[in-house]
This record gives C-alpha cells, sequence and structure tokens, in this order.
C-alpha cells in the first residue's frame, strides 16, 4: 500500500506538470520546456498508469484521446439556447443597433459594452460537472447539438478539471469558438490534396469537419484551437455582474480568451475598435471577420432579451469580404493517394487579404463549367475569411474573343491511365496503383498501423525506396533484399533486416487488413472486414459482380462499383499477383473451435463509451485473437454490447433486441478466466 501511495503520488505530480506544460505553451503561448522533455513526461505518466490501471482518472493528460469511431453521435439538448448573433457591415448598422439598446433601458440609464474578436469558427459548449469536464457539444440548431466530447477532449488547450475555491465555479458551461491556426489549416490543406481530397475553404469549415471526424485519434491529428468568451454557473445565485468579469474569470480557470478584448463606454469607442482591427487582422496567426459587440452588465443582457434567433444585446459587426482581380493562366490537375484528379487555377500573383495569392482551388469539373472560366481569363478572387481564395466570377466584359471553353484532361496527367467519373459523383478519379503521382501515398497506406502494419516503413523510408527504384508499387516491398537496403542513406544492416522483418511479419495480417490496405476507394476499415467475411477469400472478391458486392449489408452501391472497378484494371492485379507470389494472405484463416475461448469464438462483439483499461483497439484484437468479430453496430446478431462510459445510443438500441450486456470490469474478467 506503501508503494502505491508513493505510485499515486507520483502520477498526480506528472499530471500537474503537464497541465502546466499544456496551459503555458496552448494558451499562453509561451513554453518553457522542449517537445522531447514533454514527450517524456508523458510516456512516463502512461507507463505508470499502464502498471497501475486503476489510479486512471477520467482528466488524466492521458485521456485526451479516448473512444473509438462511432457511427453517429448522440444529441443532447443545451440548457440555455445556443443563439446568433444579428450581423451589421457598416458604422450607421452599428450606431442603429446602440439607439435600440438604450430605447429598451430605462431613460437615462448608463450602459458600456465589450468587445472581442469575432473568430471564424465553430460554437462550441462546455460542461463542468464537480471540476470535471463531462461534456462537449456543438452548436447545432440553437436548442440542441451533437455531443462530441471525446473530439473535443483531443483539444490541449481545454481543461479536463478545473480547480477553484469558488464551489459556483466547479459547476458551470463555458462557450466558446473552436478553430484552425492559418497555417495549420495551409498544412492540413495540403495534405488534403495531396491524398485528393477537396481543401478546406476557410476555418470554420475545417473545424466543423473536424468535430465530425468519427474517430478521435483522427481528430487528435488536426491542431484544432478554442478561444472561450461565455461563462455560466449552473446554480443559482452567483455574483458574477458583467461580461467583462466572466472574460476575466475564464482567463484566472486557466481556459483559453482570445487577449483583444476591451471595455467601450460609448459606441464611438467601439467603432474605433472595429476599425483599428480591420486594419490589424492580418497581423494575427488566425483568421477574424469582425468584431463582437456586447452590452457589458448581465442584469441588462437579461432585460433586453432575445428575438427569436438572436439576442438583443450582442451584435457582430463584421469586416467587408476582400476581393482582388488577377488573369487566370492555367489550370493544373492534381493527382492524390486515392486517384481523385483536382483542378487548381494559376493565377497572376496578386495582393489580397495581406498575402499574395498566385493559386486557387477549382473543385472540380463541374465549378469550372459553372463559372465558365476560360484560360486567360480576368478573374474575381475573394478570401474574407476564406483560407483558401477562391473565384467568385469571371469578368466577361474583359474576355478575350479567342478563348475557347475549357476541356478538362480524359488522361490521368501523371500515368496517361484514362480518368474516371462515377455516376453522381463530380470527381476525376485514376484507379492505376502504379500511377506515379499516386504511388507513394498508397505504399504508406499500404504499410500503416491499421492496414499491413509494417514498422518502420514511413514516409522518408518508401520515397528512399523510390528515388532508388527498388520498388514502384507495395507488391514490390516483397521482393527487397537486406544489401539493397543497407546502402541507403541512414538505414544500414541492422535498419535493414529489421524493416525486412517487419515486411515477412506482415504476411501473415487478416484478410480484412490485406484488402484495406491495398487502398480501394470507398473502402475503409468497416467495408473492408464486410467482404472478407462475406467472401472469405480475395480472389471471390475479385470475380465478384457489382450486384453480388452490393447486396451485402452495410456496403452500397457506390463502394461495390469502385470495388469491382478495382479489380478490373489490368495493372493492379498485376500487382496483387505480386502479393499472391510473396504468400500475403488471401483467405479467412479457419480457426478450430479446440483451439480458441468458446465464449469468443464466432461470437459478435460490439463496444460503446469510453473504455478505461485498455483502447478499443486493443480489445478488439483480443477478442479476435479468442476467435470472435467485432462489429461497430449493434444488431440482432450481436452477442455482446461491451459498455464503457458514457455509453450511446447503442445501449438502448442493444436493451431493445435482448442483446447480452456486460460492464467493461465483466468484460475484462471474460478475458482473463
Amino acid at each position: 500500500m506503501e508503494d502505491q501511495e508513493r505510485v499515486r503520488r507520483e502520477i498526480e505530480r506528472l499530471r500537474q506538470e503537464i497541465r502546466r506544460h499544456d496551459y503555458l505553451y496552448y494558451v499562453l503561448a509561451q513554453p518553457e520546456i522542449s517537445d522531447y522533455e514533454y514527450d517524456m513526461l508523458m510516456k512516463r505518466l502512461e507507463a505508470l498508469e499502464r502498471q497501475y490501471p486503476e489510479l486512471i482518472t477520467p482528466d488524466s493528460p492521458t485521456q485526451r484521446v479516448a473512444g473509438e469511431p462511432t457511427k453517429e453521435f448522440p444529441v443532447v439538448r443545451h440548457r440555455k439556447p445556443m443563439l446568433s448573433l444579428s450581423n451589421t457591415y457598416n458604422e450607421e448598422e452599428v450606431r442603429d443597433f446602440d439607439r435600440r439598446v438604450r430605447s429598451l433601458l430605462a431613460p437615462g440609464e448608463p450602459y458600456e459594452y465589450v468587445c472581442e474578436l469575432k473568430i471564424d469558427g465553430v460554437a462550441m459548449s462546455l460542461v463542468y460537472e464537480n471540476g470535471l469536464l463531462v461534456r462537449g457539444a456543438t452548436r447545432g440548431d440553437g436548442e440542441q447539438g451533437d455531443d462530441v466530447t471525446n473530439n473535443i477532449k483531443t483539444i490541449r488547450a481545454i481543461p479536463l478539471s478545473i480547480q477553484s475555491d469558488r464551489p459556483y465555479l466547479l459547476n458551470i458551461e463555458v462557450r466558446g469558438e473552436v478553430f484552425f491556426y492559418r497555417d495549420a489549416l495551409e498544412r492540413l490543406n495540403e495534405e488534403r490534396l495531396a491524398n485528393g481530397e477537396p481543401p478546406f475553404a476557410n476555418p470554420r469549415n475545417a473545424a466543423a469537419g473536424s468535430l465530425k471526424l468519427q474517430d478521435p485519434r483522427e481528430v487528435a491529428r488536426r491542431p484544432l484551437r478554442m478561444f472561450c468568451y461565455y461563462l455560466d454557473p449552473l446554480v443559482e445565485p452567483h455574483p458574477i455582474q458583467t461580461q467583462y468579469e466572466c472574460l476575466q474569470l475564464l482567463e484566472k480557470l486557466q481556459f483559453p480568451v482570445n487577449p483583444h478584448y476591451t471595455l467601450c463606454h460609448t459606441i464611438d469607442e467601439v467603432i474605433e475598435f472595429w476599425k483599428e482591427w480591420q486594419a490589424k487582422k492580418d497581423t494575427l496567426p488566425y483568421d477574424i471577420d469582425g468584431v463582437v459587440v456586447k452590452v457589458n452588465r448581465l442584469e441588462q443582457q437579461h432585460r433586453l432579451g432575445t428575438t427569436a434567433k438572436s439576442p438583443r444585446w450582442a451584435i457582430a459587426f463584421k469586416f467587408p469580404t476582400e476581393q482582388a482581380v488577377t488573369r487566370l493562366m492555367d489550370i493544373q490537375w492534381q493527382v492524390g493517394r486515392t486517384g481523385t484528379v483536382t483542378p487548381v487555377a494559376i493565377l497572376r500573383p496578386v495582393r489580397l487579404s495581406g498575402t499574395t495569392v498566385s493559386r486557387a482551388t477549382l473543385h472540380n469539373v463541374d465549378e469550372i463549367r459553372r463559372l465558365d472560366v476560360r484560360i486567360g481569363d480576368f478573374v474575381v478572387l475573394e478570401k474574407g475569411g476564406e483560407i483558401i481564395p477562391k473565384i467568385v466570377r469571371v469578368v466577361k466584359e474583359k474576355r478575350s474573343p479567342d478563348l475557347v471553353p475549357y476541356e478538362p484532361p480524359q488522361t490521368c496527367p501523371a500515368c496517361g491511365s484514362p480518368l474516371i467519373r462515377y455516376e453522381g459523383e463530380v470527381a476525376l478519379i485514376c484507379e492505376n496503383v502504379g500511377c506515379p503521382a499516386q504511388v507513394a501515398r498508397r505504399i504508406e497506406h499500404f504499410a500503416s498501423r491499421r492496414a499491413m502494419d509494417i514498422e518502420g516503413l514511413g514516409e522518408k523510408v518508401v520515397q528512399l525506396l523510390l528515388n532508388h527504384n527498388l520498388i514502384r508499387d507495395y507488391g514490390d516491398l516483397y521482393y527487397l533484399n537486406a544489401g539493397d537496403i543497407a546502402i541507403l542513406e541512414r538505414m544500414g544492416e541492422k535498419s535493414a533486416d529489421n524493416l525486412l522483418q517487419a515486411i515477412e511479419a506482415s504476411k501473415q495480417r487478416p484478410l480484412d487488413k490485406v484488402i484495406f490496405a491495398l487502398g480501394i476507394r470507398y473502402v475503409g476499415e468497416g467495408a473492408a472486414r464486410l467482404l472478407a467475411e462475406h467472401f472469405r477469400s480475395l480472389d471471390e472478391v475479385m470475380q465478384a459482380s457489382v450486384d453480388t458486392i452490393a447486396r451485402i449489408p452495410g456496403i452500397g452501391w457506390k463502394t461495390a462499383k469502385s470495388v469491382y472497378d478495382f479489380f478490373r484494371r489490368e495493372e493492379n492485379r498485376k500487382v496483387i499477383e505480386k502479393l499472391r507470389r510473396a504468400g500475403i494472405t488471401f483467405e479467412i484463416q479457419e480457426t478450430k473451435p479446440e483451439t480458441v475461448d468458446q465464449r469468443f469464438y464466432q461470437k459478435t462483439f460490439v463496444f460503446t463509451g469510453t473504455l478505461n483499461r485498455f483502447s478499443r483497439d486493443e480489445a478488439s484484437r483480443m477478442v479476435e485473437a479468442r476467435g470472435g468479430h467485432v462489429s461497430h453496430s449493434v444488431s440482432r446478431k450481436t452477442d455482446y454490447l461491451v459498455v464503457g462510459t458514457e455509453p450511446g445510443s447503442k445501449l438502448q438500441k442493444a436493451r431493445k433486441l435482448g442483446v447480452n450486456i456486460v460492464t467493461e470490469e465483466e468484460f475484462y474478467r471474460m478475458l482473463k478466466q
């Protein structure tokens, strides 16, 4: 007991230290230690919590990336509606707002405003009970939103717990805006373009898309930020009297608060603040699209009330959208990892919103036709609040009469293969897995942890192998030899041997991992598992018709057509033949009943909520190792629903269907017996 108490104290010390460094780095932007030193603190904490899982708490920094992919988000009702703000773009309208405020208050009653920068992001509600973060929810329709608690926990600036000697501050709702720093969004968009995915047009779309991802681990890879601007104790009465005081309290509780807020005594001061930040907005590392003006006193806010959609005590004083005119010099087509071919406008460089713009997204063929944009046209660009410049319209009165309508390519610009456009879709697709523009990322995907899990075969090693012409596709990985690898830069004999051992070990991956690793468009882990379970062999999948594939529950027509087309391409079949000769698993290996745990063999498990003892990936692997199956949805075929903390709607469905429901502790005992 004495040893465990010593460990408990060390764990708590590490947690406090990590929380302090999170606050210094993500809120104050004043880091005191290197990334390496921070990582060592986290690794030490993770090791102790693995050794003593009973000491794990929900607010531990290790629990920020919790939970597994979910098919849906529970809907929650907001305690108070999250109203949208009325917008204004000019001084006269903001003076009208001031006149309305004055007329609704008592004659001669003094009032003042708090002005805050309007962040271009997504509104978020955080609820804390007894000092612990229990819920993060999107604004939704204002009355109710999606419960995205596991996703919101990945934002390191947000405290998982709060400390205060004032009891009314331990049970509160905090609201704010989730957003991206400009450079982080640009990096994310570069990755999306490289993968053949459309870029996010602005920080708001990027934040909304990230928060709706089903897998919190994917959200954690995106550097989301949050600024908080609202604090409401869940218990009455409380002594907070003004919005200015709310912002100061949020700062004291170590929430991230935008530092550029001010108290204005007149509407003229409000307008001066707006003008100041309209001129300075490009100096910030994130995008703002205006200033939010709020009556300061909370009691006056209450008396002023709301309309059906907006508060009468606040308004968004927005900046006008910036535009520029330049010439379209060319249209280039980029090929992503999955083969999506995306058009990019090459422009005569022009200054817009504080940056020089020379490229703009054109999204797809339909957008080019909608705009009727032609090479040589003068075009109007817009970026107000947009991180990616977009072409708003063509200046047709300046069009030269010799410009001809633009025709999209028929073949891949990188490999010359015919481009495909699926019915009902706008994207052009190159399905050649050997396409040089796709091959590096296809190989990286093939080797990734959730596919063939080839340790040591990351981006740099893949590029080395390609640069030295040792591989042309992922099938070539299984024919490498140690001598060729050892002479490469930063490799050596030991690294070469380790890599070859990892490649050899990957031959034993189950069929669903192999199907997922092939990189077939629309085939994620779930679809790959359904295909493997239904057909039992890769050859059967390859020979199946579109109709046969589409009849599998959970596989739609679009996915079925993609699978069918993938295996019709001769170049893809050649690569698959390399995998066959190498001895890759092409069939589900049937396990004999006597060699498996009978409580798991051919039983279907579903998980819901957050597991504390292990990740859901680990739990799934333990079920599969005992001959069981793991599904993401509850049905009549489900044998067990394993319930963690904060379970979702699967629990109610399991009860209706009479599925066996077991707690995480009961599941743990099943594994141990």
